[in-house]
């Protein structure tokens, strides 16, 4: 077995093999650029080696820094990861030539399939069924439009080399066709250093459902059941489960011959993703093989109890698959959900800064669930404009579907994050979805239930009954701290009363609270009642709270007169008064937010790439006016309504912060 590996990669992959590699005994090396100094990758390996400035480009995509690492140290073998060099020929060529293993599939089979035309054309070759489009390589904008129409709108402008949702454009008409063919191909240069593009047709209504497959250097090959992947946003994965709702015995047993037989037929080794189109008769179709370790692997070792990593580690050692087909067993059912430094308020822009508070639910078994979370984070870092915007990935493991969503939803409303915007609310959101629940789900669920973009989770009445209780209790809790503190001892109980009123999305409630040691019971107006226990405590930034027998568990920040409660996607302001403050509030006027509609604001921070506009120019409804980058992502911003520009304040070039304005109208 191979003695000290050395990890291509950075973030909560980096962390994910480091652990794997420990529990063998295998010592580790990680290489981090200057953005990365502090990061936890770095703190978890036994060495480390900096190789270079902060942009991948400059750093970890960088063959010739990556070999210079790996001879300094003396490791004897890789593990790439997924993205940067992960699907490289070239790096695989250069390790094998420096006599070093590489912990993945061989320069041949990272040629014939990790690149996305020629793995059609071979699955083609193979007769196997794939999406119509053209495999060749595009010119130019209007070449791209000229086969667009020649395939038929809407379309896919994907990058050859892509992956993990970059480099990706659907086009419904020309003009989209123009402006994805260039975003894309900016992007895929950026990200992977190749910007190649094909093109194909966009199946409506699919699931992304892909097979797990290992194999090794001496012609055994096993699939590992599917993962159900149809929960995207901009072809980017948000929720991953396993197994998949929508398949049966006969469906999967076809796809996953189908997709070993294809991996050997190109003498695939390690461990691959084959990833296909199911429409709604379960008929699949190949997408591409993903020749590296997937993100969202993490489900199917929760539902198989296989160790991916490990696996390749020993296939890449050289070393017999010790799994049989028959051995293995799907057991119980996985989520995992993703979560993004991103703001969903803002259509989900990459949002940068530092952690001021991170504390992800503990990694511990819950009765019938277990709760696991891959992160590369730690609170008080920070998140980088440079590499992708995802923090950690959150999985939950239960006998059945429902309970891992339960698990989930438990698991989310306890992850504690602050400091930048992230998508735990959106996720949170989906949980709760009744399409979701149901299984009822395609790739198109977020761009159809979130058409208007979120806004956060409305709450059901039954549910803001509990929080209403249970904010009653802990205000209540907090009003005779503070009398105590201010020294009226004696008489606390007398100061502070029984009845109150609290409002909360758009709600208002008298109730009575009846106080015992440990708990309250809480009586409404329509002479209903609820028992709340706590032990929540003042200054706690997360509340268990248990009402009537159901746990509860809540996000707790102060604003005056009441909390701000997060939970279940929903992010409340809840007012708890007196009768007589509740009184005298809705007598109050509303603050009116300013009016910023004649003025074009920078949605997240980023780097201003191109302006489309000047001062003078008309701009008419959905017209481009600039484009800014954000974790290597392009984003086009559109004038809203008709209108004239009056002043520019940015240019290509110019690094902006959240709501600086960019320009604006008359």
């Amino acid at each position: 077995m191979f003695k000290k590996i050395l990890i291509a990669n950075r973030g909560e992959i980096a962390c994910r093999v480091i652990k794997t590699a420990k529990q063998m005994g295998i010592q580790t090396v990680a290489i981090y650029s200057d953005a990365d100094r502090n990061a936890l990758h770095v703190r978890m390996a036994d060495e480390a080696v900096h190789i270079g400035p902060a942009p991948a480009n400059e750093s970890y995509i960088v063959i010739d820094k990556v070999m210079a690492a790996i001879k300094e140290t003396g490791a004897e073998a890789v593990h790439p990861g997924y993205g940067f060099l992960s699907e490289n020929a070239k790096f695989a060529e250069a390790l094998e030539a420096a006599g070093v293993a590489f912990i993945g599939p061989p320069k041949g089979a990272i040629e014939a399939m990790g690149d996305k035309i020629t793995s059609k054309k071979l699955a083609q070759e193979a007769g196997v069924s794939t999406v119509p489009g053209y495999m060749g390589l595009i010119e130019d904008a209007e070449d791209a439009v000229k086969i667009s129409n020649e395939v038929g709108y809407p379309v896919m402008i994907k990058a050859s080399a892509g992956g993990g949702g970059k480099g990706m454009r659907i086009a419904w008409n020309d003009d989209e066709a123009r402006e994805g063919f260039q975003s894309s191909k900016n992007e895929a240069a950026s990200s992977f250093g190749d910007d190649r593009i094909f093109i194909e047709k966009f199946v409506t209504q699919p699931r992304h459902i892909e097979i797990q497959v290992l194999c090794d250097s001496h012609g055994n090959g096993i699939y590992l059941g599917e993962r159900e992947c149809s929960i995207q946003r901009r072809n980017q994965k948000v929720i991953e489960e396993a197994p998949s709702p929508f398949l049966d015995e006969e469906t999967r047993k076809a796809m996953g011959e189908q997709a070993v037989a294809l991996a050997q037929a190109v003498d695939y080794t390690s461990a691959g993703t084959v990833e296909f189109i199911v429409d709604g008769d379960r008929n699949f179709y190949f997408l591409e093989m993903n020749t590296r370790l997937q993100v969202e692997h993490p489900v199917t070792e929760l539902i198989t109890g296989v160790d991916l990593v490990e696996q390749m580690i020993r296939i890449a050692n050289g070393e017999v698959l010790q799994l049989s087909q028959d051995e293995i067993k799907l057991n119980g059912w996985a989520m995992e959900s993703r979560l993004y430094a991103e703001d969903p308020y803002r259509n989900f822009l990459p949002s940068i800064g530092r952690l001021t508070r991170y504390r992800p639910p503990e990694e511990v078994p819950v009765g019938h669930s277990i709760v696991r979370n891959d992160t590369g984070v730690y609170e008080g870092g920070e998140i980088s404009m440079y590499y992708d915007p995802m923090i950690a990935k959150l999985c939950t493991w239960g006998p059945d579907r429902m309970s891992a969503i339960e698990g989930m939803r438990a698991a989310l409303d306890s992850f504690e994050v602050e400091g930048i915007g992230h998508n735990l609310p959106f996720l949170s959101a989906v949980m709760d979805h009744p399409k979701f629940v149901s299984g009822d789900i395609t790739t198109a669920f977020i761009a159809e239930e979130y058409e208007g973009g979120f806004e956060g989770a409305v709450l059901e009445d039954a549910l803001l009954r509990r929080i209403a209780a249970s904010c009653a209790a802990m205000h209540r809790v907090a009003e005779i701290r503070r009398t105590r503190i201010s020294g009226r001892m004696d008489n606390h109980e007398r100061k502070v009363g029984d009845d109150w009123n609290v409002a909360l999305q758009g709600q208002s409630m008298d109730l009575r609270i009846e106080a015992r040691r440990g708990g309250a019971t809480v009586h409404f107006e329509d002479d209903t009642s609820m028992e709340v226990v706590s032990d929540w405590t003042p200054g706690d930034q997360l509340a268990r709270v248990d009402v009537d027998g159901l746990p509860l568990v809540m996000k707790v920040g102060k604003v005056s007169g009441g909390f701000r409660i997060r939970c279940r996607g929903a992010d409340l302001k809840v007012h708890v008064r007196t009768p007589r403050q509740a009184e005298l509030a809705a007598k109050m006027p509303e603050k009116q937010p300013p009016d910023t509609s004649k003025m074009l604001l920078c949605p997240m921070p980023g780097l201003v790439v191109k302006m489309n506009v000047e001062v003078g120019d008309e701009v008419q409804e959905g017209q481009a006016l600039c484009t800014i980058e954000a974790m290597k992502m392009e984003n086009i911003l559109r004038a809203e309504k008709q209108g004239t520009v009056s002043v520019v304040n940015a240019g290509p070039g110019d690094s902006l912060a959240v709501d600086e304005i960019i320009m604006e109208f008359e």
